[in-house]
């Protein structure tokens, strides 16, 4: 009997996970995810970070490496270091779909909306 996910997939539905953290990259459930159950996207916003952050040992190590920065930039790091990772368990998923599936989506600084290419003079204050 196929599991929910893949027969909701089977149906034509993109399944996707609202859920982004190193402990889910770090263990292999996010890769099992992806492999067994459909998942082909994943979705993260600052609270779903915060929760993360907030639960887990795993990200010390680099804020400690990273503590003569600001706290945003920490974040930004953090956030973006697990957003890359995430993206490489995709790529499979990216590639055999031309792009269509395999994506991670993470909410941007709203400071940044109207900002298609950034440099370092064009960034608002933060």
């Amino acid at each position: 009997m196929p599991k929910p996910l893949a027969q909701i997939s089977q149906a034509g539905v993109a399944v996707w996970l609202d859920d982004l953290s190193r402990e889910r990259i770090n263990n292999d459930s996010l890769k099992k995810l992806i492999s067994e159950d459909n998942v082909v996207g994943v979705t993260t916003n600052p609270s779903i970070f915060a929760a993360a952050i907030g639960k887990s040992d795993l990200y010390q190590s680099d804020i400690l490496q990273n503590k003569e920065k600001s706290i945003e930039d920490i974040i930004t790091k953090l956030t973006t270091d697990d957003v890359r990772n995430a993206c490489d368990l995709f790529q499979t998923a990216f590639e055999t779909s031309n792009g269509v599936d395999g994506r991670v989506s993470i909410e941007v600084d709203p400071r940044f909306a109207r900002y298609t290419k950034i440099s370092q003079q064009q960034q608002p204050e933060r």
